[in-house]
């Protein structure tokens, strides 16, 4: 028996309903700013009440513009991550809108106006969570969307890019292995997010595989930020057995831990081992130059604005997963252990 299926509802219906003109709702469904805001607000509403999608993206003029969020833009690699949309949006001819909406509901609420006014062609997410309510206002709006280096699985059908964080926490902790390590120590990043997780079960994976133990007295939480990196250094180097390396999950706090290691007297490579994890550009002029996990982050913003330009044109995507390799990068901050 054909399933029975709902009306599928028009522009027109909205605008009866609404009591205005059809070229009016058409302007809201596309985002246009010269709408009253109480008759957008009464359109908008109808419009997900009835369940209304707008027709797929490729049909649709696109404003040349996509936006690149973060939750914030105090941390190297989002330069890292800019530069590679970039790329790909100077080489498509449109411009890159870069917002910061810092986790709250009223910089949220003020970016997706934005949004609307702008009719942007697509969104790229760098932030740990996309709220539901915003994931929604997207879809309502058919604004295809890209999550990079997401917490977990998304709550929406959006393709996540992202790094082979536990290969790369598994192959820095085998390099220390090999140059004779066996206490060695972790700063992880923020508990919740997934790249933190997958670095961290990497490390144990690389010490279980030895025959090494998980002593979670070498292992110290940490933020991402240059300070948890010099705390958790200087609370790991304080032990009564330090650890003679210190695997740091992110750059900043490698460099942290520099910091921790001249306090304490002691020099980086030749007395405490330390690798890091992103590669970020200026590691490389520390002193010493800072062994480290390259995460692929400008390549993982270009094909986070690959693959939104694509959603836009209405082009399927074959995976909604994207893992880029990582790769150790071998300087002279880790050494073997002093006899």
């Amino acid at each position: 028996m054909a399933e029975n299926k709902p009306p599928k509802v028009t522009i027109a219906a909205i605008a009866d309903l609404a009591g205005v003109s059809v070229p009016t709702v058409s302007r809201v469904v596309n985002g246009r700013s010269d709408v009253a805001l109480a008759t957008r607000e009464r359109v908008e509403e109808l419009l997900t009440r009835h369940g209304y999608r707008r027709r797929a993206s490729a049909g649709r003029a696109g404003s040349g513009l996509l936006d690149l969020v973060f939750n914030d833009l105090d941390s190297p690699w989002a330069v890292e991550i800019i530069r590679g949309v970039e790329d790909v949006a100077h080489a498509a001819g449109i411009g890159t809108v870069v917002s910061a909406i810092h986790r709250r509901t009223a910089s949220a609420k003020q970016w997706l106006d934005g949004v609307r006014s702008r009719a942007t062609e697509g969104v790229i997410f760098v932030t740990s969570m996309v709220e539901p309510p915003l994931q929604a206002e997207l879809r309502r709006l058919n604004i295809p969307v890209v999550l990079v280096d997401a917490d977990g699985i998304p709550q929406q059908d959006a393709p996540t890019i992202g790094a082979t964080n536990w290969a790369g926490g598994l192959t820095a902790t085998e390099y220390l292995i090999r140059l004779g390590h066996r206490r060695i120590g972790l700063i992880t990043g923020l508990p919740q997010l997934m790249c933190s997780r997958a670095r961290m079960d990497g490390y144990r994976a690389a010490l279980e595989a030895a025959g090494l133990p998980v002593d979670d007295a070498l292992i110290h939480q940490g933020d991402f930020y240059h300070e948890s990196g010099y705390a958790g250094g200087t609370r790991l180097l304080g032990l009564p057995d330090p650890p003679t390396a210190i695997f740091a999950s992110c750059d900043q706090m490698a460099l942290g831990v520099y910091e921790a290691v001249r306090r304490a007297g002691l020099r980086v490579g030749a007395d405490v081992s330390v690798v890091g994890f992103d590669d970020l550009p200026e590691v490389r002029w520390s002193s010493p130059p800072l062994t480290t996990v390259r995460q692929p982050l400008a390549e993982m913003g270009m094909l986070a604005a690959r693959t939104v330009l694509r959603l836009a044109r209405g082009e399927h995507v074959e995976s909604l997963r994207v893992e880029l390799a990582t790769e150790l990068v071998v300087r002279d901050s880790a050494q073997p252990p002093r006899a």
